[in-house]
């Protein structure tokens, strides 16, 4: 029993959690699970100001400057930034079609409060934006503030050279003890998600099951739309080569899904793309580099979380709104790669920032490993393919068999 992996122990945890919800409603909807699940998720919501922090400012930093990344660089991020809004709105438009969420009411946990949402002016929406203190907004766990003041402070310590090096090396260390303090919270996620489960099921009824089947099967439905439509789009666009590409990224592909972990793929992924024809050079800054910055996957499946558990609950969101919170999504999702179940992290801010119930993510989380399959395997061959364009747009003739 001590072999099973962490996502077989939550799996076990979920089905556990199911069953006493629906044949003890009263224990599971009791406080004592309710406080079980809230103790989980407080961890989980002290992961995200350091994190966020941590890792842009070092990440900004890091570069130097945006001529020190050179014209492949820049092509990459280029690419990246493209996709990556194809895939958030792809992704909203799926949430808002399928409208998962509706059917049940997600209730808030005891003592949760939810902000009234309103339209907000184009003015007071610019006006939050920027910080008066960046303590302040750690503090209320506003995540667009958090990422508007780490990205000048970032580009300030990059401005300044040498002399910011002991702070960036600090961020840096705060980044990897995060990423470490986050593996520590998940050794709780089984007892978390089967307290969260019983108590979802037990004060909601069996219609949750429903609304998390319906947004798996939106998720997946999703992801097959991106694969073969926009991918396959950029596919022809970039005149890739298709039956080389699939023999490159069929293992990577297979191994992110099974094992829903990008890290795994990533040696196999290089050897691939390699063998393609892809060079050394480009492979070797690009894939990496889309590991941070090209989460095609992770960051659609934000997109139709957030919407998910604005629906769940009964909040109305404009679409100022939304598109406020995909900018959010994009800006957050950056770098955040090596964190187990990262996209819980970045949604628990985001959730927080526009006034959401953060009982949706325990509801979420039941159902997060399989989500995680998919969306991991989307971000693997999205970063494959970006490769391969990035290739091809430096003129390397990739060959056709």
């Amino acid at each position: 029993m001590k072999r099973l992996s962490l996502t077989a122990w939550i799996f076990i945890a979920m089905v556990l959690g199911v069953a006493l919800g629906l044949i003890y409603p009263n224990i599971g909807k009791s406080d004592w699970m309710g406080a079980i699940a809230n103790v989980f998720l407080r961890l989980i919501a002290s992961i995200v100001a350091p994190l966020i922090f941590g890792m842009l400012v070092a990440g900004i930093a890091g570069t130097g400057s945006v001529k020190a990344m050179g014209r492949i660089g820049v092509k990459a991020i280029v690419y990246f930034e493209a996709l990556t809004t194809v895939a958030l709105f792809l992704g909203l438009g799926a949430v808002n079609l399928a409208r998962p969420g509706e059917g049940f009411t997600l209730k808030p946990s005891a003592g949760e409060t939810t902000i009234a949402q309103t339209s907000p002016s184009l003015s007071s929406t610019l006006e939050h934006t920027f910080p008066s203190s960046v303590i302040d907004a750690m503090a209320r766990g506003d995540v667009l503030q958090i990422v508007v003041f780490a990205f000048l402070f970032g580009a300030a310590c990059a401005t300044i050279g040498l002399k910011a090096a002991p702070v960036v090396e600090f961020c840096k260390s705060l980044s990897e003890i995060m990423f470490q303090y986050t593996k520590y919270v998940m050794y709780l996620a089984p007892l978390g998600v089967g307290a969260a489960m019983a108590h979802t099921i037990g004060a909601n009824g069996p219609a949750v099951l429903l609304a998390l089947g319906k947004l798996v099967l939106s998720l997946y439905a999703a992801l097959a739309v991106f694969i073969i439509v926009v991918l396959g789009a950029v596919l022809w666009i970039a005149r890739i080569p298709l039956r080389p590409f699939v023999r490159a990224v069929r293992e990577p592909f297979v191994i992110a899904y099974s094992t829903a972990s990008g890290q795994a793929a990533l040696a196999p992924a290089i050897e691939n793309l390699e063998k393609m024809g892809v060079p050394k050079h480009i492979v070797s800054f690009v894939l990496p580099t889309g590991y941070s910055f090209n989460l095609d996957g992770s960051t659609m499946y934000l997109s139709m979380a957030s919407l998910f558990i604005a629906q769940a609950s009964g909040i109305h969101m404009p679409i100022s709104q939304q598109l406020l919170m995909m900018l959010t999504l994009m800006l957050t999702s950056k770098g955040v790669a090596g964190v187990p179940r990262a996209a819980l992290v970045i949604l628990a801010g985001t959730v927080h920032t526009f006034g959401l119930p953060a009982a949706g993510i325990a509801v979420l989380f039941g159902a997060d490993a399989l989500m995680d399959m998919g969306r991991t395997a989307v971000n693997v061959l999205g970063n494959c393919m970006a490769t391969a364009v990035v290739a091809r747009w430096e003129g390397v003739e990739l060959p056709a068999d």
